[in-house]
């Protein structure tokens, strides 16, 4: 990417993403944990969680034309694609770069908030939508009519903060049979919640959950690009 002196505005945007780093990585979270992947962080987010480890992508980030994302996808020789971000969906030609992604073969997860309409991503996406606790400081930006739009394919992601966090996020499992919609992931916040902690509460209450950690951060640590 270039430095914050080189970076421009093109005089016209049309096929281009704002993008923070595309890099070569195994996949750390959610169902697909562990898979080599390509992961494609777009630049900025409406939201402010507490627990956020990617505020790098708030801002910055350079433009890109879609052919030369794919182009730089296609390099790294994998098939499984993540857009990330910061919050992708924010973005308006997000929808777009996704369908071009699956036409072109690759295997694509999206991680999104939930704050904002999913729908706008191709159905052939696995779609990876967080459900904010309290303790993240943004629950009251969960746009729950999301949850009309999941399929058996998607996954619902709770990012834990506290014992108060699992117990919301244990009650809005129950409260919209999300286990019968689809996939469920509960996650300890990095530094917040012990792991072993949440997987006791998982065990003694006996719910039809994923538990997960951050593969990445026990591999690599908290950086950027990993």
């Amino acid at each position: 990417m270039n430095t914050a002196a080189e970076r421009y505005v093109p005089e016209s945007r049309e096929g281009m993403l704002k993008i923070t780093e595309i890099f070569h990585s195994l996949q750390g979270e959610a169902a697909q944990a562990g898979l080599p992947t390509v992961f494609v962080r777009l630049t900025g987010c409406p939201l402010r969680c507490t627990y956020c480890d990617s505020a790098y992508a708030f801002t910055g980030g350079d433009w890109m034309h879609m052919d030369d994302i794919l182009q730089e996808i296609g390099r790294h020789g994998t098939r499984h694609v993540c857009v990330t971000g910061g919050e992708p969906l924010a973005q308006k030609r997000c929808g777009l770069l996704l369908s071009r992604l699956c036409d072109a073969g690759f295997s694509v997860s999206l991680e999104t908030s939930g704050a904002v309409d999913i729908r706008q991503a191709d159905e052939r996406v696995i779609r990876v939508m967080d459900l904010k606790t309290p303790d993240s400081g943004e629950s009251d930006r969960n746009r729950w009519d999301n949850l009309a739009a999941l399929t058996p394919r998607d996954q619902v992601k709770f990012v834990l903060c506290s014992r108060g966090d699992y117990e919301w996020a244990r009650d809005r499992v129950a409260e919209h049979a999300l286990a019968e919609r689809c996939e469920v992931l509960f996650s300890p916040a990095w530094g917040e919640v012990e792991a072993t902690d949440l997987a006791d509460w998982i065990l003694a209450d006996h719910l039809p959950v994923r538990f997960q950690v951050q593969l990445h951060k026990l591999l690599w640590g908290d950086v950027p690009g990993k």
